[in-house]
């Protein structure tokens, strides 16, 4: 079965994820091939992807604020699905996923797809980077790696049920906090951060500022800059932390919804 590997991911926490599970999916023999999609890849026509009713497709989003990150809705939605199968996978910070299951849930009954399963996993908060810290684990490679046999089992015994997940309908309030990163004394204004940015925030020729009408804060310049030359507001970088101790303090677990 051909699979597409559907995903934003600007940091890497989400296709960390995606990977593990196609990859044993592709060892178990259930895949043998896989086409990767880059939601991220504001130059890409999303209109293109076609996908045929027989393939299967593995669709990750980070959680932003408990929510489909906007950009990555936008584009989805313009992928056709064609009644094949898909599994939904939601990845966030050790703080929770909200309503982004069920969201994401809706813009793939949008585009088509049939949804068999869901997975939400844990991943190095994108901010602070202490929350979710070297996650996924070697113990979250072995959990994933279960969830992906136990959605081939149930892929493969033809076994249909509406797929009942966490979240609540009408969504939450989006997150409306823009944390736009700068250059510092250490850029060498090398333009990578600016062939990157999903958003198109970045300016090639102005390339030490973020435009923050278009930046969605999803530090992808800051984890792609090879000077480590991009932050976010100092104070704010101190004070988040802090503010995320209490929700994230305390290890979330991975969860399959199948």
């Amino acid at each position: 079965m051909k699979g597409y590997i559907i995903l934003f991911s600007p940091t890497g926490g989400t296709e960390k994820v995606a990977h593990i599970l196609s990859q044993e999916m592709k060892t178990a023999g259930f895949l043998y091939e896989t086409v990767k999609v880059d939601l991220c890849d504001r130059n890409f026509d999303f209109k293109s992807v076609d996908i045929k009713a027989e393939d299967f497709a593995l669709i990750a989003v980070p959680s932003y604020g408990g929510r489909v990150p906007a950009l990555a809705a936008e584009r989805l939605a313009l992928v056709k699905g064609n009644g094949a199968r898909a599994v939904l996978v939601c990845v966030y910070g050790n703080r929770d996923f909200d309503d982004t299951f069920v969201e994401l849930q809706d813009i793939a009954h949008f585009c088509g797809f049939m949804s068999v399963a869901g997975v939400s996993a844990v991943a190095q908060h994108s901010i602070a980077a202490q929350y979710g810290a070297g996650r996924p684990d070697d113990s979250d490679v072995q959990v994933l790696k279960e969830y992906a046999g136990r959605i081939i089992d149930k892929v493969r015994a033809a076994y249909g049920s509406d797929l009942q997940i966490i979240g609540d309908r009408p969504y939450k309030k989006g997150m409306n906090m823009h944390l736009a990163p700068k250059a510092g004394s250490k850029c060498t204004e090398c333009g990578l951060c600016a062939d990157v940015c999903p958003a198109g925030a970045i300016d090639k020729d102005n390339i030490r500022n973020t435009d923050k009408q278009k930046c969605i804060s999803c530090m992808r310049c800051v984890a792609v800059c090879p000077h480590k030359a991009r932050s976010i507001n100092g104070v704010i970088k101190l004070l988040l932390p802090v503010a995320l101790k209490k929700v994230c303090g305390e290890r979330k677990e991975n969860q399959l919804f199948i």
